[in-house]
């Protein structure tokens, strides 16, 4: 009994530690955003902003959210067949997750909420989450790649610093690729080594949880298994991220610039890449100061790229979050589900602790 309360006050630490490391970085990275703009210039453009280009843009970012969940869908056919419609609200509540909670602690979330309504386990939603998220940062990859060679022509300062965070992006998903790959192609050989360290590391009670809790991630890894499955989980992220760069396109008519769409590919790849910094819930700074610091770098003027980021940022997280709680509440769910999602995860770490 102690020993459980002990454990439930380490996580409870934990959480409260993370949540205020994420506030720094998240200061730091406001810090980055408002210096040297002239905030009343922002509120200005802000005020003079026509917002009416918002509809069609979260228009369109709810097309990609539906993209999302088609996408999802399509990883969890191989482990269960679930419809798109019974998948979009978890999809929705998980954005949600994210946008209120620290740490992407919507993902957990989303995993939860699919076992509890479908019973998928965690292990193997979370692996294709995790599949989701390298391939998203592919694609990423892809938008710096074949956006910055045309944008170049508009660009007004130093692009080191854009080469820089493709470089390090680049060995980071494309190091998690090939391990999550070779993981699901060679399924026999993974589980005789992760059996190998469970077998001589762990306590004997502990080694059968774990095993079972690996080799349910080991299901979510299925995809992985077939080239046509990858081709078209990478094409669904370039649709999706394309799609979403339209909305960036929509609010930039809401003010007065312009700028290519291979920029706004380019803006799009760099804040969210950005985004998998550790932050306060929302991003808050870590999208708005490298989105920011990409439209300066291209020649749009500070003020003008410090409100139409702040009002992106809000389009993007209001009404995703609008739905997400109508969804939260419509499936009788509570605060204490985040907790109860946490506590999940977390038990599944503490059984191979």
């Amino acid at each position: 009994m102690m020993a459980t309360e002990a454990k439930r006050h380490t996580g409870i630490s934990r959480r409260w530690i993370g949540l205020a490391l994420g506030i720094v970085i998240s200061a730091v990275f406001l810090y980055w955003a408002l210096e040297g703009l002239e905030l009343g210039k922002v509120w200005e453009h802000i005020r003079g902003a026509n917002f009416i280009w918002l509809v069609p843009g979260v228009g369109v970012y709810f097309v990609a959210v539906g993209l999302r969940t088609w996408r999802w869908h399509y990883q969890l056919r191989l482990i269960k067949p679930v419809p798109v419609r019974r998948l979009f609200p978890t999809v929705v509540i998980s954005y949600m997750g994210n946008n209120v909670y620290p740490f992407r602690a919507g993902e957990v979330l989303r995993a939860y909420v699919l076992w509890r309504d479908e019973q998928i386990s965690i292990p193997a939603s979370l692996a294709t989450i995790i599949i989701e998220r390298i391939f998203d940062g592919l694609t990423m990859l892809i938008f710096v790649f074949v956006g910055l060679p045309f944008a170049l022509s508009s660009l007004a300062g130093e692009s080191a610093w854009l080469i820089q965070i493709a470089a390090i992006a680049t060995v980071l998903f494309f190091g998690a690729l090939a391990v999550f790959l070779y993981l699901a192609m060679r399924p026999e050989l993974a589980k005789r080594v992760y059996g190998w360290f469970i077998d001589r590391f762990l306590p004997a009670a502990a080694r059968e949880p774990v095993r079972g809790i690996a080799d349910r991630f080991m299901d979510g890894l299925v995809a992985l298994r077939s080239p046509r499955d990858m081709l078209m989980i990478l094409f669904t992220s370039v649709l999706i991220w394309l799609t979403e760069t339209l909305k960036y396109w929509f609010v930039m008519h809401a003010f007065p610039f312009e700028t290519s769409f291979f920029v706004l590919m380019l803006m799009t790849a760099v804040v969210n890449l950005a985004t998998t910094i550790p932050s306060a819930p929302g991003y808050v700074g870590t999208f708005d100061g490298p989105g920011i610091a990409t439209l300066v770098a291209f020649g749009v003027n500070e003020a003008v790229a410090g409100g139409y980021t702040l009002v992106l940022h809000a389009a993007l997280w209001l009404p995703i979050t609008v739905l997400g709680v109508y969804y939260f509440i419509r499936k009788g769910m509570t605060w204490s589900d985040f907790s109860r999602a946490q506590e999940a995860v977390a038990g599944m770490r503490e059984v191979g602790s």
